[in-house]
């Protein structure tokens, strides 16, 4: 019995240990379950500046020293001491989490509104941080290509630069103080120096009013917004006008702008110890990439923003058509466009190509909002070209234009280039919509004697009035091709003319353009007087809408001038009446036999109205052909 008992008691003790056992097992065990793709990208890529929260990484790394992610987003000054000053933990998890550690706390500064200075000192940490996991981890950036991490890591720098430059200009706009012997920038115990493309930033005279970040920007009427990865902050800059109000061309007040923070130091222990840095301000559209401690980067930047935000503010729109009707009531003092104006689309490139655009009958550089930007979204095209657009009073008479307008662009090119010897000075490509077609064509044409030759036919003029009228109307009717065009694009250009400017609508209208002053006493009136003196005084209205029409003697005779030998051009023809043969057909403004060119190197015709130039088959055309002008040259 006692045996049984024993055996009994001791079989017990096993169970019992056994079941102990289980428990203990079951305690420590690991359990499984599924996650749906929400949450495996959230585990990816969550991080503070996806949702808020501190990543993942950030989070193993403080579990590593028994801290919690909670705690350390309501407190995180203990979580930062303790990894900056553990040495068990690689640095790459070790930078990574501090810079993201820094951005939770700029974050939160900037929600509490804890002031420009204390905000940007955390940014500037998060950036400094950021930059040493990038640039001073132990394995080069080579090998950390396809990982996740780098990628928010560079994130965070970015975004912390477009910040802390943004408080940093709100400071020096505030109350800057400059250490004049040094020339650095004083801010929160930091001290900068500011570099532009190089340059000292203090050098280039104009200071922006504004700097805006890209990344908040967006725009209705631009497709679409074209920008390239890279390190940098995406930055546009609001410049003050300085153009002279008799100036014939300007660079764009809006320049998109690149941001890098560099910090100096031999090694990661003089980076994570310095009080400066390097603040280099970069153009995007002349820097693709740029050495960082012995890596070649690519530098970020964004093609589309000052574009959109020039076009936004300019109220091109209302300004069209007010100086169309002579509506200076919508004007302040002097703002209506009484002369050809040159805009630069970018900081003048010297070794770039050229591309000038022309817009049409009451319109404005608003014409081409897709044009540019496409081409400007193309990575080729955008390193090989920069864009000028040309803005002039459509009132005024084609052929007072065409001499205003070659004049502005000659002054222009000789301005930023007086010995002619840049590429951008060379090769130039003309592209032309409607009423700029016209002009883009004559601007490669030779008058010859014609012009006159045909004036003359037509009136019967003494001697002395001869010389008159050719010294009044010399320019008028004299000019050879501009010599620095190298290729054209005429887009629903009415070369002959076209009916609807006959339409008593369109003669309704043409009566109602008011011309300034200076135009209609200096040139029209005296034209008038010295040509046709039975006119004057009589309801004839001479400006840009009665020039279109297919009976005005200046547009008849022009359409037979010569074209310069050598300079291939192209047609772009838009087509709304799909049921007529081509040769009776029109985009509803311009009859295809108006805007058909014999000799042209390529002609598309497309299935659209009159601004056919804004169509997607249109811009890759247009692509098309600035890819074949710099492979022909």
């Amino acid at each position: 019995m006692k045996r049984t008992a024993f055996l009994h008691s001791t079989a017990a003790v096993q169970i019992f240990c056994l079941c102990l056992l289980f428990c203990l097992s079951g305690c420590a065990g690991v359990k499984v379950s599924t996650i749906d793709t929400e949450q495996y990208m959230e585990q990816r890529r969550g991080d503070v500046l996806t949702n808020g929260e501190l990543s993942s990484y950030t989070g193993s790394a403080l579990q590593v020293l028994g801290l919690e992610r909670e705690t350390c987003e309501d407190d995180g000054e203990p979580c930062r001491d303790a990894l900056y000053r553990t040495e068990g933990m690689s640095e790459e998890r070790r930078l990574s989490a501090l810079a993201e550690l820094w951005l939770y706390e700029a974050m939160r500064r900037e929600k509490k509104k804890e002031g420009n200075a204390a905000t940007f000192a955390a940014y500037l940490e998060t950036a400094r941080f950021a930059y040493a996991y990038l640039f001073l981890s132990e394995r080069p950036m080579s090998m950390r290509t396809l990982e996740e991490r780098p990628t928010q890591v560079r994130d965070y720098y970015n975004f912390a630069v477009q910040q802390a430059m943004s408080k940093l200009f709100m400071e020096r706009m505030a109350a800057s103080r400059k250490d004049e012997k040094s020339g650095l920038i004083s801010i929160s115990g930091w001290k900068l120096r500011v570099l532009v493309n190089g340059r000292s930033g203090e050098s280039l005279g104009l200071i922006p009013e504004a700097i805006l970040p890209a990344s908040e920007l967006s725009f209705e009427g631009l497709r679409n917004q074209y920008r390239r990865d890279g390190l940098g902050a995406e930055m546009v800059a609001i410049l003050p006008d300085s153009t002279a109000k008799d100036a014939v061309w300007s660079e764009m007040r809006y320049p998109s702008i690149t941001a890098v923070i560099d910090f100096p130091g031999e090694s990661l222990k003089d980076v994570l110890a310095t009080d400066q840095a390097r603040l280099d301000i970069y153009d995007p559209f002349g820097t693709e990439r740029i050495s960082i401690r012995g890596s070649d980067i690519p530098l970020a930047g964004n093609f589309t923003s000052g574009y959109g935000l020039w076009l936004a503010r300019s109220d091109f729109a209302t300004q069209s058509l007010g100086t169309l009707f002579g509506l200076d009531l919508l004007f302040d003092e002097g703002d209506m466009l009484d002369a050809p104006h040159v805009y630069l689309m970018q900081p003048y490139q010297p070794q770039r190509k050229t591309v000038i655009m022309v817009h049409g009958l009451a319109s404005s550089p608003e014409a081409w909002i897709n044009v540019a930007n496409e081409i400007m979204g193309d990575e080729t095209l955008s390193r090989e070209y920069q864009i000028w657009q040309v803005y002039y009073p459509t009132s005024f008479p084609i052929a007072l234009n065409n001499a205003a307008i070659r004049k502005a662009v000659t002054q222009t090119l000789h301005a930023l280039d007086p010995e002619g010897a840049h590429p951008a000075s060379k090769d130039i490509l003309l592209i032309g919509h409607s009423m700029g077609g016209i002009l883009s064509r004559l601007m490669i044409s030779s008058s010859e004697q014609k012009l006159w030759d045909k004036l003359l036919e037509k009136r019967q003029l003494d001697a002395s009035a001869k010389v008159k009228v050719k010294e009044k109307l010399h320019d008028y009717l004299f000019f050879e091709p501009l010599p620095q065009v190298g290729r054209a694009v005429f887009i629903a250009a009415p070369h002959r003319g076209t009916p609807f400017a006959d339409k008593s609508l369109a003669r309704f209208i043409a009566g109602l353009v008011t011309l300034p002053v200076k135009v209609v006493s200096g040139i029209i009136e005296p034209a008038v007087q010295l040509l046709a003196p039975e006119l004057k005084g009589k309801d004839q209205p001479i400006n840009g809408i009665a020039n279109l029409s297919a009976k005005d003697e200046f547009i008849v005779n022009a359409a037979s001038l010569p074209l310069a030998p050598g300079v291939p051009y192209h047609s772009i023809i838009g087509n709304d009446t799909p049921d007529k043969p081509l040769a009776d057909s029109s985009d509803g403004i311009v009859p295809y036999s108006s805007s058909h060119l014999d000799g042209a190197v390529s002609e598309k015709v497309i299935p659209s109205g009159h601004s056919v130039q804004e169509s997607p088959e249109a811009i890759l055309e247009i692509r098309r052909i600035m890819h074949l002008h710099l492979n022909d040259r």
